[in-house]
Formats: structure tokens, C-alpha cells, sequence
């Protein structure tokens, strides 16, 4: 049980971690990473963020990873 509650705590810091980061540096600029993609076109604006989704999916695998190794 104790593991949970640890990982709960992990997660919880990390997300106090990034919420802080962007609400002290809002122009850091996720979001508009080199790969990216961005459509505009008179009326329509869509972004299709798949190198941030990699980078969102890759980085807490490898913090998971560390953090609940055996």
C-alpha cells in the first residue's frame, strides 16, 4: 500500500511541478515544438501537437521507469 501512496504523492509534485512552470513562464513554449503541426486557414485553426505527445508520453514512462524499478 505504501507503494501507492508514494506514487500518488510522485504524480502529485510533478503536476504542481509543470503547473508552476507554466503559470511562472507562460510563453515556454510547449506546444510549439519543431514538428508540430499547424493549419490555418481564414476561419480554421487546428494544431496537431505529435511531437509534444511523444515527448508527453516518453517523459513519465522513463520517470515511472526510474521510480518504481525493483
Amino acid at each position: 500500500m505504501h507503494v501507492f501512496a508514494r506514487f500518488f504523492v510522485t504524480l502529485g509534485a510533478i503536476f504542481l511541478a509543470a503547473g508552476l512552470l507554466f503559470y511562472l513562464f507562460p510563453g515556454l513554449g510547449m506546444f510549439k515544438l519543431p514538428g508540430d503541426i499547424v493549419v490555418k486557414h481564414k476561419n480554421v485553426f487546428i494544431v496537431f501537437p505529435i511531437v509534444t505527445s511523444i515527448i508527453l508520453s516518453v517523459v513519465p514512462t522513463l520517470i515511472l521507469n526510474i521510480l518504481l524499478r525493483k
